[in-house]
């Protein structure tokens, strides 16, 4: 059974969670550099059309390497990512010419355009020709700013059977379904986070994940203690050890 997507506004919806990835920024290593192959088309709502020519999918020169990023602009409570891969709008499987340059790719969400710097979502190692899907969702409940695909084949790697020689993007749609502001949680994006200091919380379960600016503790609690003073830093640190304080010291230039 597939979900069910609806479009209110600006923005898509599915299981109450909200697109928080539609019409942003977007790039793609080795761009054929046409508007009908852009990386925008891949953020741009439009799946219609699931060709190479259809001008709804992002396609870039197929190489060792294929990477492509959405720029959120801010950091976002993520809940699932979905994918709709470039299909010729033909039968999938091993009778399409495409489902080879998809095998074996990964997901990340950063909150730099270094994937290494970020969560690895989903790597696949499980899917071949006859099983990799058409449509592609992973659950990631994680913050992040940027969504990155990446996929790759690397001189003196032998991958399994099935697998192409090169790869490209070929996406016509990634999806990032989230909370469109800070500080919320839920299915429904309305309830609040719990404690009244976090900035973000786990987008299922309301755990504080990353505290308020000056905020810290496990609900976030404690007050960050800035103390300004003229002795020398280890003197600072040395007596709040003693004195069983929590603090951060601001050094005067």
């Amino acid at each position: 059974m597939y979900a069910v997507f609806v479009s209110v506004g600006v923005f898509a919806f599915a299981y109450g969670y909200v697109n928080v990835a539609l019409n942003k920024p977007s790039y793609q290593q080795y761009s054929v550099g046409i508007d009908r192959y852009d990386a925008r088309n891949g953020v741009d709502g439009r799946k219609s059309d699931l060709s190479i020519v259809g001008g709804q999918c992002a396609r870039a020169f197929r190489r060792q390497t294929a990477t492509w990023w959405v720029n959120l602009t801010t950091i976002h409570s993520i809940h699932h990512i979905t994918i709709y891969f470039m299909t010729e709008n033909e039968p999938w499987g091993p009778s399409s010419f495409l489902t080879k340059y998809f095998l074996g790719f990964s997901v990340y969400v950063s909150n730099t355009t270094d994937r290494l710097q970020g969560t690895l979502c989903y790597k696949d190692d499980n899917f071949t020709v006859d099983t990799i899907p058409a449509v592609f969702t992973t659950t990631c409940p994680v913050l992040g700013q940027y969504v990155i695909y990446y996929n790759e084949r690397l001189p003196g790697v032998t991958y399994p059977d099935g697998y192409s020689d090169n790869v490209g993007t070929y996406l016509c749609e990634l999806e990032v379904y989230g909370c469109p502001a800070t500080g919320c949680y839920g299915s429904n994006n309305t309830l609040p986070c719990p404690d009244v200091n976090c900035q973000y919380c786990h987008i299922e379960t309301g755990t504080c994940q990353d505290c308020k600016p000056g905020y810290q503790g496990y609900r976030c609690e404690l007050v960050t203690r800035v103390m300004v003073v003229t002795m020398s830093v280890d003197h600072v640190i040395m007596a709040a050890v003693l004195a069983g304080e929590d603090i951060s010291v601001k050094k005067l230039t």
